[in-house]
């Protein structure tokens, strides 16, 4: 059964010519760790972006560019919502394009959330997914044009949080399954964007932190997900972007990241703007928003 599952992935991706985007599962549903029956449906409310909640079958959404035009590096980008739901074009589908106009393979990552019903553990389920599409890439690195040792990950602001425990967590959660969990889960670089990094009230973004640990969680679990403090040698170089005025998540939660990769003696790059406030996706959402593409390209050629 698996393998007339991952065959019908591979003729989709085969059919279209491997240029265009296609969607595919991270899991058979029988193989879905964390999983309990549940009346939960998706649910995108009418907004200005997509916004999917109650996500029930984590996705990756696959952008490459030309095979001439492969730099050989891809990139995992995970959405910001609050872990509460997925800004899937905004932070996701438009982050992709802009990353095959650089020469990188792209991959939109759609996560389940904490709090939906059909998750046993709410914590585990968002790094589940991360861990699994990092997997998936890997055991098909040649296909999309990529090397292995050359596979990053972007996230913004919940989603910065989720790309910064990818590349900072050693834990594995959740049994390997079948060959595709035989592959490396780490990420060779991180961008993160406007992040969520820290557990610790006052400095946290609340909303992430209720949906993920919940509102009353063990100092174990806070320390565990401050992942400023889960920074070791292994820690990838990282690229970190933030505004001063941000309300709803503190420039200090990309300061204290930054000080605590240049503590561990590990590669950083961030940059601090005065205005832009939260969430401008790539830069062009208002006039005070940093265009920061231009840095953040030469920083990726660099790597």
């Amino acid at each position: 059964m698996k393998r007339i599952f991952f065959l019908l992935q591979w003729i989709m991706f085969i059919s279209i010519g491997g240029y265009a985007q296609v969607i595919v599962p991270l899991w058979d549903i029988k193989d879905l760790p964390n999983y309990q029956k549940s009346n939960d449906k998706e649910v995108i409310p009418p907004k200005d972006i997509t916004f999917i909640m109650k996500v029930q079958t984590p996705t990756l959404e696959i952008y490459l560019p030309s095979k001439q035009s492969s730099n050989g590096k891809g990139i995992l980008i995970i959405p910001g919502g609050g872990y509460g739901g997925v800004a899937y074009d905004w932070e996701g589908t438009d982050v992709a394009k802009w990353c095959n106009s650089m020469g990188l393979s792209a991959f939109v990552l759609k996560y389940r959330m904490p709090q939906a019903a059909s998750v046993k553990v709410g914590h585990k389920a968002p790094i589940q997914d991360a861990q699994r599409a990092m997997r998936y890439i890997r055991s098909r690195a040649d296909e999309f044009y990529i090397d292995k040792d050359q596979l990053g990950v972007i996230g913004f602001s919940a989603g910065g949080h989720l790309a910064s425990t990818l590349g900072t967590h050693q834990e594995i959660y959740y049994d390997d399954n079948d060959a595709i969990d035989k592959e490396d889960f780490h990420p060779n670089f991180m961008m993160l964007i406007y992040p969520v990094i820290t557990m610790e009230k006052g400095v946290t973004h609340m909303g992430s932190r209720n949906n993920l640990i919940g509102k009353n969680p063990s100092e174990e679990m806070i320390k565990k997900f401050s992942n400023e403090l889960q920074i070791s040698d292994t820690t990838p170089p990282t690229f970190l972007l933030h505004s001063g005025d941000d309300k709803a998540v503190p420039v200090e939660n990309s300061i204290r990241f930054y000080q605590a990769l240049l503590k561990a003696k590990r590669v950083a790059d961030m940059h601090i703007y005065p205005a832009g406030g939260h969430g401008f996706g790539l830069g062009k959402s208002n006039k005070d928003a940093p265009d920061w593409r231009e840095i953040a390209e030469d920083w990726l050629n660099r790597k």
